[in-house]
């Protein structure tokens, strides 16, 4: 018999706020966390806009340690802390081989790369960082957060792109729901506001090009021209649900179905038909054991692209034949930018506020409707609604699918 999972403890770190409460207030208020650069000089750089995170990372990880790490794993341990300490977990009784880590991240520390490479090419190779590879190292956001929290489990990571942070959250809840593990860290971080990063997405035309960030990261809207980069990290607790009921957890909502497929297309567009992402969608429902009339909300992956999403709206409609004119489907990338690999661990928190709360975030600074993106994208205000299942999905490079289900929590 499968076991029940249940999400008892939330972290974040984002471009709308530095806390699971703050990013959930911005998202009701329709906060946009989209400015200019402040990272590096972007003199000569086509795009100088970007969702970065506001925050003295001083102030919120041990100083010494934080020096030793890329700035996404730092990311990471700060929202796993906020999501352990959420849990209750500090206080309670548990078996540590029990307690494993998930976090994905799709490019690792390229701040770091980009540093040493410099050192290395005005100083030599011999004067680069001794902490250099642990750094850069795309696992090592698992790993401090292991040591962090002195989990003894599985400590893993998923590097699917921007897919990871949503196959970390249903790898993770397979593992428990199979008997593997009691409890789970998983999610993702990315931190890719760099000369590079930046420079990178530019030359392979990825990125919106305006400057003005009311106009630049506007999904489903017909003026969309690109997805705007984002930084950040969401963590969030699984935990099997006798485990969780027998310490008194307080349980935030329950994770019930996942999906993964891949397109087997191309390196980087998303298939036109839609099947490999419909498929990942119908997998979650399967999984959850449920029909597709039940989903109320589905956070989308909604890049702001102009092939994404169309081709998602395309997808959602296979998926879910006449229900589709019935769900709101928003992108909150519209507030945040786009993470990337941290991109399906904070939409999936923001998925189960909404079922929690009862509330259908925005998509913001839609202006002008596009006849291919025609489903209720909850444009501009959000609204309340009473939700019982809803579905956050990510869509990476490599053609990578990933939904995941959250049920509102019945004891």
């Amino acid at each position: 018999m499968k076991r029940r999972v249940v999400v008892t403890g939330l972290g974040a770190i984002t471009p709308i706020g530095n806390t699971v409460d703050e990013m959930w207030n911005g998202v009701k208020s329709g906060k946009c966390g989209i400015d200019l650069i402040t990272r590096f000089d972007t003199s000569d750089c086509k795009v100088k806009i970007a969702g970065e995170v506001k925050a003295n990372i001083e102030e919120l990880i041990d100083k010494r340690a934080a020096k030793r790490m890329d700035r996404f794993s730092q990311f990471a341990v700060i929202a796993s802390k906020e999501a352990y300490k959420n849990s209750g977990l500090e206080d309670a009784e548990y078996e540590p081989n029990r307690f494993g880590v998930l976090i994905s991240s799709g490019i690792g520390g390229l701040a770091t790369i980009e540093r040493e490479h410099s050192r290395a090419l005005e100083k030599g190779s011999d004067r680069i960082s001794p902490f250099f590879v642990p750094m850069n190292i795309v696992n090592l956001a698992s790993g401090n957060v292991a040591i962090e929290l002195g989990a003894h489990g599985m400590c893993s990571c998923v590097v699917t792109a921007c897919a990871g942070g949503t196959n970390a959250l249903g790898d993770a809840f397979r593992h428990i729901r199979d008997g593997y593990a009691e409890i789970m860290v998983a999610g993702g971080a990315e931190a890719a506001i760099t000369p590079l990063g930046m420079g990178g997405f530019t030359s392979m035309k990825a990125l919106c090009e305006s400057n003005d960030p009311s106009r630049a990261s506007i999904p489903f809207d017909a003026e969309r021209s690109g997805f705007v980069m984002g930084e950040g990290a969401g963590s969030l607790i699984l935990e099997e649900y006798k485990h969780a009921k027998k310490r008194g957890a307080n349980i935030i909502g329950e994770i019930v179905g996942y999906g993964a497929t891949c397109d087997a297309h191309h390196i980087t567009a998303p298939c036109p038909d839609g099947m490999g992402a419909a498929a990942a969608m119908t997998q979650a429902m399967e999984d959850a054991g449920i029909t597709s009339d039940k989903i109320g909300y589905i956070n989308a992956h909604g890049t702001a692209t102009p092939l994404n999403d169309s081709i998602e709206t395309t997808a959602i409609k296979l998926a879910f034949g006449d229900h589709a004119k019935a769900l709101a489907v928003s992108s909150t990338k519209s507030m945040t930018g786009h993470m990337l690999g941290a991109s399906g661990a904070v939409e999936a928190i923001v998925t189960v506020m909404a079922v929690s709360e009862g509330f259908l975030p925005p998509t913001i600074n839609h202006m002008v409707a596009d006849p291919e993106c025609d489903l209720d994208v909850v444009p501009n205000i959000g609204r309340k609604a009473d939700l019982e299942y809803a579905m956050s999905n990510s869509l990476g490079f490599g053609g990578h699918n990933a939904s995941v289900v959250f049920k509102k929590i019945k004891e």
